[in-house]
């Protein structure tokens, strides 16, 4: 067989493994719907299971020492005490349209929230 045939039958034979691999059922995981919430104590660990951290990683914080925010509270644009000037992630989906104060995320980093019945996570 000559040697390029020889490579092309092996790198299809990696692809078919590889594939089979990736669509292959993962049975150490639970799986969740879509829009299905996660609570902390449910959410994968990769340090406590047993994941070496990256080479020269410094942990200034335990993981999940800041607790992001699950249920927003928002007012409209009008009646905030926002000026101009206030810098805000804004988000537009559907139509449907949100503004969170960079000031408040400097604290609490994530916000988990939903737009048009779509999940998203706010993070800064």
């Amino acid at each position: 067989m000559e040697p390029t045939r020889r490579w092309l039958i092996s790198a299809v034979l990696i692809l078919v493994a590889l594939s089979a691999w990736a669509f292959s059922e993962d049975t150490d995981s639970v799986r969740t719907s879509a829009g299905v919430r996660v609570g902390p104590d449910d959410a994968y660990n990769p340090v406590a299971a047993g994941e070496k951290l990256p080479d020269g990683f410094r942990q200034l914080l335990p993981r999940d020492a800041i607790k992001p925010v699950y249920d927003p509270i928002f007012a409209r644009a009008e009646v905030t005490p926002w000026t101009d000037d206030t810098h805000v992630i804004g988000v537009t989906l559907g139509g449907e349209s949100k503004a969170y104060p960079v000031s408040f995320l400097n604290g609490r980093e994530l916000v988990v929230d939903e737009l048009d019945k779509i999940p998203i996570l706010v993070s800064w």
